[in-house]
């Protein structure tokens, strides 16, 4: 105790740092999986540690006078800035409003702030700023808080844009990833894959040629659907860095149930498919922008999922498992030749700066 290394000036005492598997910040602790989970367990959580972070959903829901708030922030890094079927501005804004949706809330006000490399062209920075305005407007949400910073040339990569978002939590709605029960049921919104292999065929260093667009859109109309079809989802997440393989490790481990999945359900593009194989990547550890997973009572998952067949964003929507009380905190899928294997949450960064 009285070792003078472990004291900090004017008295304070230091906190040795926590024992990683890594002495420096690698790209797969950004990527979702479980290098992710360990920066986030080990350095940050024990600093700001509450009971609203603690719950590590993708919006903080807050109680507030006249209602419950949800609360969200993200930073988008995507290279490159535009990509088929979208760009970094208007996946920015939807996926922001995403996660605010996945709390059942109604996405009201949006903050946007921009780190510009010096020297980005105006035309680049106007591109951008006309889809996030479209975007904004097709969600119904309001931009009313932001900056702008610029740096110099080799500061950045181009752009980089930080979003926050608040919403309306509806009275009667609670979601939680805690809340899941066995025999709760599992459904996917629609194809998975589209926006991580968008991005990654279309990177000059791939040359690769194909006709594979991001799923990139914002998902409160759909939600909404849902909601009125049945108040009894358990809990929702778009499944982004990660993918689905992360969201249903973090739904096992969350609420000490198993998941249990029959791979042959999940619908893949044939072309997504295709480049997964070509680069040796499973379509379910891959990023979606477009899409969700829901948890659902058993007695509501058929009403759901027809709900969701009605809406453009949830046509191709499918129940791909259930819930239930083997194998707590893990996720398994029945293959098509009818073994059992483990659905492990992803390692390493397979795709770095997918959004």
């Amino acid at each position: 105790m009285n070792d003078k290394k472990n004291i900090m000036p004017h008295g304070q005492m230091s906190c040795p740092v926590p024992i990683m598997n890594h002495d420096t910040v690698q790209l797969a602790h950004g990527s979702g999986g479980k290098l992710s989970a360990e920066l986030i367990d080990k350095m940050f959580l024990p600093r700001f540690d509450n009971e609203v972070l603690a719950r590590m959903e993708d919006q903080a829901v807050l109680d507030w006078p006249g209602g419950r708030l949800a609360f969200t922030t993200d930073t988008f890094v995507v290279d490159p800035v535009f990509f088929p079927g979208g760009n970094i501005g208007d996946l920015a804004i939807n996926g922001t409003v995403n996660d605010i949706c996945m709390s059942g809330a109604r996405p009201l006000f949006l903050s946007v702030a921009f780190i510009i490399e010096e020297g980005l062209p105006m035309e680049t920075l106007h591109r951008i700023l006309l889809s996030m305005e479209a975007a904004v407007r097709e969600a119904g949400v309001k931009v009313v808080a932001g900056d702008t910073k610029v740096v110099p040339k080799g500061g950045c990569d181009k752009i980089f844009i930080n979003t926050s978002g608040i919403g309306l939590v509806p009275a009667g709605i609670a979601m939680s990833a805690a809340a899941l029960r066995p025999g709760d049921k599992v459904i996917l919104s629609g194809t998975v894959a589209d926006h991580g292999m968008a991005v990654m065929t279309s990177r000059e260093s791939l040359s690769f040629q194909s006709d594979i667009k991001s799923d990139t859109a914002s998902l409160h109309g759909l939600v909404e659907k849902m909601l009125r079809a049945s108040p009894s989802i358990r809990a929702m997440r778009d499944p982004t860095r990660g993918g689905v393989a992360a969201i249903l490790n973090e739904f096992a481990k969350s609420s000490a149930t198993g998941i249990r999945i029959s791979r042959d359900l999940v619908p893949v593009r044939s072309p997504v498919q295709a480049a997964c194989e070509l680069l040796g990547i499973d379509p379910l550890t891959v990023a979606n922008e477009g899409k969700l997973v829901a948890v659902v009572e058993a007695g509501a998952a058929e009403v759901v999922l027809a709900a969701m067949r009605e809406h453009p964003l949830g046509a191709e929507a499918v129940l791909i498992g259930e819930v239930v009380s083997d194998h707590p905190g893990m996720v398994t899928e029945e293959t098509a030749f009818g073994g059992t294997l483990i659905l492990d949450m992803p390692v390493g960064e397979q795709l770095p700066r997918i959004c």
